[in-house]
């Protein structure tokens, strides 16, 4: 077909309030249908699938607990990631940030293994976030210094944290008597995050992620540091006309993100496992991407995608068991929402105008 017959994306003047409400929901939507569509050829039974992954993760308190659990670091994460996202600065190394963070926490507890006393997780916790921001340092180094894109920069140096864990777990911190598993000595009472409710795994570092949540909002919307972290994402022109530094944009985004990562990682290892281990790199930091795009980059909606996200992690371990659902086909979820999403958003800011009707407009 001739160009000019087929049609071209024009802005919106002003995108609309509904639309841009009903966009994730919409997109959630067609991620299912579409995904439905490839359980039946793949031979899986599409109602086990949905009750598995869709229904179940609601159905009891100890399945919503989990929800929970996993909403903390994703929650984490993604408001961080959020805040670069908005001013274009695209952080896509979370996962080696919150690498780092739970090494940088662990070694609380691995060089004091008898320290007790109640600042040793409060300190695990602070020092994992300093890990992680340094960590989001060297990116906001190359990018600043050396115009490095950060993107590329910044998931290089996932790949390097998680050698770089794989090191410690397999030599210095490898517990001597773990029965040669990589893995580092389990840690003492006092470095553990206290639980939030009896004979559930869900701690504090949720209130944690709430709170840095309201933080969050209060720094983009009532700031002026957030505000012109807008505007250079907006319109960079304009920033840099009004006297606003593109480097002190860069640095704060990524240290921010780094930040978060990081306390989402040492919440991980003062949480649930308990220990250092190679499996503390579950996907968590980009998963936080699709969870930050989702929920439209505003600390409001974040809270809600993030919480639909952790329910897809526990419903696909569900599925994995009760409808013979392999791990990919999970993942395959999870990046088929983000894509529709992004269709979504893409219509509510852009229009679709056919040439005759281009034609017919002009005077």
């Amino acid at each position: 077909m001739s160009p000019r017959f087929l049609p071209t994306l024009v802005r919106r003047q002003r995108a609309s309030l509904k639309a841009t409400l009903l966009a994730p929901p919409l997109a959630l939507a067609v991620a299912i249908v579409l995904n439905l569509g490839l359980y039946m050829l793949m031979g899986r039974d599409p109602v086990a699938v949905v009750h598995a992954m869709l229904l179940e993760p609601f159905l009891s308190w100890s399945s919503f607990s989990e929800v929970l659990l996993k909403t903390g670091p994703l929650l984490l994460i993604a408001q961080g990631l959020a805040i670069g996202f908005r001013a274009k600065v695209f952080n896509i190394g979370a996962e080696g940030q919150f690498i780092l963070g739970a090494i940088f926490a662990s070694a609380i507890p691995v060089w004091f293994p008898q320290a007790t006393g109640g600042w040793i997780w409060p300190s695990m916790l602070l020092l994992g976030a300093l890990g992680g921001a340094l960590w989001a340092s060297i990116t906001a180094f190359w990018r600043v210094r050396l115009n490095a894109n950060e993107i590329l920069v910044s998931l290089m140096l996932s790949l390097v944290a998680a050698q770089l864990l794989y090191y410690l777990l397999l030599g210095p911190w490898k517990d001597p008597a773990g029965f040669n598993f990589p893995q580092s000595v389990m840690f003492q009472y006092d470095a553990i995050v206290p639980t939030l409710f009896p004979g559930t795994r869900v701690n504090v570092s949720l209130l944690i992620a709430l709170a840095l949540s309201l933080a969050a909002w209060v720094f983009m919307q009532k700031s002026f540091m957030g505000y012109k972290l807008q505007v250079g994402g907006l319109a960079p022109r304009a920033a840099g006309y009004a006297g606003f530094s593109e480097g002190r944009a860069i640095w704060l985004s990524l240290l921010i993100g780094g930040f978060a990562a990081g306390l989402a990682g040492a919440a991980e290892v003062a949480g649930p496992l308990g220990q250092l281990q190679r499996s503390i790199s579950t996907g968590y930091g980009y998963a936080a991407i699709i969870v930050a795009y989702l929920g439209g980059l505003h600390p409001i909606g974040i809270i809600v995608s993030s919480l639909v996200m952790a329910a897809i992690y526990i419903g696909g371990d569900n599925a994995m068991v009760s409808a013979n659902l392999p791990i990919a086909a999970v993942r395959v979820f999870q990046g088929s929402l983000l894509l529709a999403y992004l269709v979504a958003v893409a219509f509510v800011r852009y229009r679709l105008e056919w040439p005759h009707a281009a034609a017919r407009s002009t005077p």
